[in-house]
Order: C-alpha cells, then structure tokens, then sequence
C-alpha cells in the first residue's frame, strides 16, 4: 500500500469518527432539550390528551332575617358543556341547545364556531340551568354533552327587600345590594376536579380533587314581617298617589339596626332581566335617590335654635301676615300666622317662622348643626351606591341660602339619612350608626357577632326631649294629624317640597312628598321615613298615612305595649268624633293577606318542606309563610325556627257593623272588646281571619 493512501484513510477515518461524535453530541443535547428542559410541556401536553380540568363553583353564602329565615339561598343546580373536538355538527348542536336552554341562537352559532376554529376541546353551552332543562337534554341522550353540579342563587321571598338583598348576574356575582357588597365573602372559593378521557377525548371517569368551599352565611338585621308590610304600603302609596319613586326605612332608633327599607320600582330577583331600562328598578331609592327634604328639616333648623341660642318652645316668633321679603325673595306661608310661639312654627309648618328661626342660629352654626345630624355625609351603610347628599360647603351659600336651608331646600338627603336624623331626637340626641348587618359565619365556624358601633351625639338630651314634644303635637294638632296611631303616642314631621324642573328652570306643583317619624314618644321603639316622590299633594295627605300604617304593624310585631288607651285617643288629641270620622286611620281589614310567593321546586326541596306541607300560623304574625316555619329542618341548625303557635278563635270582620253586633259578635265567641267612638265599625285589631292569642282584646273604633 502507498504510504499517501494510507494517510488518507487515517484522515477519512478521522473525519467519520468527528462527525459521529458531533452527531452523538447532537443526539445527547435534544435528549437533554426534550427530557429536561421540555419535560414540563411535554408532559402537560400528554395529560392533556387523556386529562381535564374542571373548576367546581363554590355555593354562595346564605342571606338571613334577623330571625333567621331565608332570604338568599344557592340550591344546587347543573352547567352543561360539550366537547366542540367530537360534535357530529356543529350547526345541529345549537339548533338543539338554543330552543331547549332559551339561548340566543345567533350568539350561541357563533361561540360554538369559534371553539371550533380554535380547536376547543371544552364550551359551556350554559351554566345553572333549571332541573327541566336539564331533563330535556339529558332525555335525548347525547353522548358529547357533559353534565357538571354547580349551584344557582334563588330568593325565597321573591321581590321582599330585593333593592336591599340585590342580586346576582349569568355568572353567579353579584350585582346589586347585599349581593354586590359582599360577594367576595358570599361567593366562597371554587374547587376542582380532573377528567379522564379516552383516546376520542370521550370522559370516562371524574374525580375532585379539591372541595368547594361554600362563602360565608350573614344574618341582617331586617324583619321578614316588618319589611312585608312596608313593601305593601309603600307600593299602595305611590300607586295611590301616582308617584314615580318612593321608598321606607323603618330602624331601631337605639340600636341604628335597619328593621325594613323599601324601595319602589322594586324587582324579583328570581326573574330575568328583560329590559336594560329594567336596571332602574335595582336601585335602592332609600340611599341612592336624595331629594330636597322639604318642612321635614325644620326640626333641625329648630333643634339648632334650642341648642345655640335663647329661644324655647314658648318664644313668640313673628310670622306677620304670611309673606316676607328676604333679599329680595319673596316667602308665603299657606295662612297667616302672625305672632306664635316657636313650638306652633313646627306644628303649623310656617316658612316665614322657620326662616325667622335660622336667622338667629345664623349660617355657621346651623351648618355645624346640619353636619352633626349628618346631613352631606354618607352613613357608611354597607350597601352599594349610597349617595351623600348634597350641602353646599358655607362659601358656596348665597345671601338667601339660610332661608331656603332652614325649611329643607338647597339640600338633599336620603331617607336613611332624615330616618338616622331624627333618630337622634328618639334617642336622646346621640345619631345612631346605621346596623344592617348582625352576624356571619364562616362554614364549620361558630357565628361571629357583628360588634355595634357608637353613635355620635348631636344635641344634648334636654334638647331631644323638648323636640320630643314638639313633634308630638305635630301629629295630635298639626300637620300630621294623618299619621296620629291608635293606641300609642307618636310624634314626627311632614315634609312638601316642590320639585325643581332643570329643563324648564322652575319648581313644578309635583312634591317630595314625605313624613318621618317615631313612636312612642316616651321610649321610641321605631323611627319610620316615609317618601313618596313627584306626588300631587302634601305630605301630610300622601305620606302620613303610610307612616301610620307601617308604625302600628312595626310596633305590634316587635310586642311594643300601647300606652296610650284605644278609647282615649281622640279625646288626647282633642278631635271630636266627627273630625276622627274623617282621619284616615290604618283600615287593616282590608290589606291583603301575606301572599308568600310560589315557591319554585328546588328551592323547596332545599329547604326540606315536602310538596304539599299544611304549616300552622306561627306566633307573631297575621299569618306565617312556610320558609318561616320550615326553617331549622331546613339547612341551618343555627336558624331559630318558629315554634310557638296561637291558640285561639278567628276574629271576623266587623267593618261596616255597629256596636251591638259587634258586642253580639264578641260574646259568641268569648272574647273580650274595647271599643270607642259611636256609629259603624271603620277599624279593628287584630285583623280579620287572625287567630286572636289567648289573654288579648279585641279593639274596634266606631264612627259615624
């Protein structure tokens, strides 16, 4: 052999053992690449293939009364996807879904062409559906749908303190009230579950692998029979009245614990939102809607004058001929008053009296009044949307604005902010902090209490105790006369504010019109703010009324003992039968009945009642709605249920009768009467079809 071919060979043989090393170190660098550095990916991509994963909704907290009954439960439900990857047709899968599940078939096209093109492997086609809707898919027994327990929200008592509770939207959050305030605590943390598919992504078996964890239950401090009565009065009112909004909040004055606030427009939860204008119908009036209150402010006005200057119920104020001049302005009064003492100035609603009164308190200290009552300021209510009002700071106020602030315009205010206003002359001057929320619990967790927070004082108690009286006279001899109670004492104030048309630049003959008040007047149990807005007469033909009815069933549910005797009231407010004839006094007789709303299969199953459960009337109320009873066999232990029931005869109806059938009436059925007046019966308590307690009476007024 040549001695240069055997260096070539050397030289081949060396190339080929380089070039096999290089290609060995390739090899071993993408066996690295994949095994070390891809290894997560490859991996997940692998399970992907033959593994899912699912989240598992958590059910929303509960929602309970102050007596524990349910206003907002979750009740399980199902959620429905496919897998778009094994649809046969995809045009044919939303003809099917869309008529059966009530879904948009031209949105519905267009998510499943979407997950299509996108090569999807999962759609919900749609979450929380109705056990028939899942019946009637489940009945045609399609292999590609999936079916997945989920919750959905329902609200036992239909539209009952729905602007309060609120509700929840398509996904489950909320978006209004109670339900939007709390819902990171309401909505609870999901859970999660794996899927194990099969070589056509078909799944074979599911297992969780993390527990939902419901959110957490609250108890506020509303009651389900106050708040009933209120809705009812409060929507009569504005129909009435052909008012456009209105709205009630009836509150502990000691405590600030809101027992009822209603709303009108009101909505049921349960519902669908048809319309986008329907939103209008979410909003909590008492707290999202301030207006111009009007006389109403006038005890504040005069409340400042007892605390900052000499004047006292009894000073004379000179209200002249009934009109005034200030810079300029020209103020009437409906009559003239001329000289009377400051305490008719309230009684008599006098313009030019109120002004005279604010004169002297002057515009520093009656804007320092106004802020401690707490007017310009949100109440720190936890609910959504509160509006503060509306106080011009002092510079911004006009030479004329003290007159216009002293009887109630050139401000506005909420309801719930005139009801914790005057709350203060109920409670001994102290503003009190407005509760709405009693406890919480956690699941598995003992209840957490929810601590009271203190008030703040705004006049000293001598000065409470004299606008006490004050207002009292109001409703025996003023204003308010409408508002007067049978069997207790109660005193408050009306308000007329015209209301001010922006377009046209000038105030309209359409009135805010409103009352507030509290009874009784030595131990105020309840502070009650009535508004009734764009009404065609003053507030104390439209709103006085209302507060009267929804006091006397505030105080008889909450066991308040009368203090002022049934046949004594109109002597005490020295009206003669006559004149009492033409009061409009609370005609419970009449009102309907508590109508509990069609309890809808799933909630009722939730609540463990059985189909066709007969509950007895539980102590308490005129009649007891099945939640009520049920609750405690239900879903909580903690939930106190009724457990107490009237014995007794079933009062009927002596409206339209005269006193010897009454008395006829009474001793058939051995029960006892108290009765005043003379003539026809016009009101009774308790009312007809109620089963009288055993060691009560039975009072009817008689009028000609």
């Amino acid at each position: 052999m040549e001695p240069t071919e055997g260096i070539h060979s050397t030289r081949r043989l060396r190339y080929v053992a380089r070039a096999g090393v290089i290609w060995a170190l390739v090899i071993f660098g993408k066996l690295i690449y994949f095994h070390v550095y891809l290894h997560p990916d490859l991996r997940k991509a692998a399970q992907d293939q033959y593994s899912g994963a699912t989240e598992i909704p958590a059910p929303r907290g509960r929602i309970y009364d102050r007596e524990g009954r349910n206003l907002a439960i979750s009740v399980p439900a199902e959620s429905i996807a496919i897998n778009p990857k094994l649809t046969p047709d995809i045009d044919i899968a939303g003809e099917i879904f869309a008529p059966l599940l009530d879904l948009d078939p031209e949105q519905l096209q267009e998510r499943l062409a979407w997950a299509t093109e996108n090569r999807r492997g999962f759609l919900w086609i749609k979450r929380r559906v109705t056990p028939e809707e899942s019946a009637k898919i489940r009945g045609l027994k399609l292999g590609w749908v999936e079916y997945y327990r989920d919750s959905i929200r329902r609200y036992p008592k239909g539209a009952l303190a729905a602007n309060l509770i609120g509700s929840v939207n398509h996904a489950g959050a909320g978006n209004s009230g109670l339900e939007l305030s709390l819902d990171k605590e309401l909505s609870g943390k999901p859970g999660r579950a794996t899927r194990l598919l099969d070589a056509q992504g078909r799944t074979l078996e599911s297992t969780v692998v993390k527990e939902p964890r419901p959110g957490q239950d609250f108890g506020i401090s509303i009651d389900e029979r106050i708040q009933f009565m209120a809705d009812r009065e409060l929507a009569t009112g504005v129909r009435e009245n052909s008012c456009r909004l209105g709205s009630i909040v009836v509150l502990n004055p000691r405590t600030g614990e809101i027992l009822a606030m209603s709303s009108w427009p009101t909505f049921d939860p349960n519902a669908k939102l048809e319309r986008e204008d329907d939103q209008g119908a979410r909003l909590n009036q008492a707290i999202s809607a301030p207006f111009e209150p009007g006389s109403v402010f006038k005890v504040f006005t005069l409340s400042a004058a007892l605390e900052t200057t000499r004047l006292s119920p009894e000073s004379l104020i000179d209200c002249g001929p009934g009109v005034m001049t200030l810079f300029g302005r020209r103020i009437r009064d409906i009559h003239a008053y001329n000289t009377i003492p400051m305490e008719k100035v309230l009684v008599k609603s006098s313009n030019i009296g109120a002004i005279k009164v604010g004169l002297q308190v002057g515009e520093e200290r009656l804007y320092e009044y106004i802020t401690r009552f707490g007017f310009g300021t949100r109440t720190g209510i936890p609910l959504p949307a509160e509006s503060p009002g509306k106080l011009r700071a002092l510079k911004g106020w006009q030479k004329t604005s003290i007159g216009s602030i002293a009887m109630g315009h050139e401000l506005s205010a909420t309801s719930l902010q005139l009801a914790l206003a005057v709350s203060a002359i109920a409670n001994d001057g102290v503003v009190p902090k407005p509760r709405l929320i009693l406890w919480r619990q956690e699941p598995g967790s003992p209840r957490k209490e929810e601590p009271v927070a203190e008030g703040r004082r705004a006049i000293g108690p001598e000065t409470a105790v004299k606008m006490r009286q004050m207002m009292e006279r109001v409703v025996l001899e003023g204003t308010g006369r409408a508002a007067r109670l049978i069997g207790y004492t109660a005193g408050g104030k009306t308000g007329s504010a015209q209301i001010f048309d922006p377009a046209i630049r000038r105030y309209t003959h359409r009135y805010n019109a409103s009352f507030v008040g509290f009874a009784p007047i030595q131990n105020p149990s309840v502070v009650v703010a009535v508004t009734l807005n764009g009404a065609s007469r003053y507030g104390g033909l439209v709103a006085a009324p209302v507060f009267q009815r929804v006091s006397t069933e505030a105080l008889r549910i909450l066991g308040v003992i009368p203090d002022v005797p049934p046949e004594g009231s109109n002597r005490e407010a020295g009206l003669t039968e006559e004149e009492a004839a033409d009061l409009p006094v609370a005609d419970l007789t009449a009102a309907p009945a508590f109508e509990e709303p069609k309890m809808p299969a799933d909630v009722r199953t939730a609540l463990n009642i059985p189909e066709h459960d007969v509950l007895p009337v539980a102590l308490g109320s005129s009649e007891e709605t099945p939640i009520e009873a049920a609750v405690g066999s239900g879903a909580r232990a903690d939930a106190q249920p009724a457990t107490n029931f009237v014995v007794g005869p079933e009062i009927p109806n002596f409206k339209g009768k005269s006193l010897r059938a009454v008395l006829r009436e009474c001793s058939r059925l051995k029960v006892d009467l108290d009765y005043s007046g003379a003539g026809l019966a016009r009101w009774q308590y308790p009312p007809a079809g109620s089963v009288l307690p055993a060691g009560e009476r039975v009072r009817v007024i008689f009028a000609r």
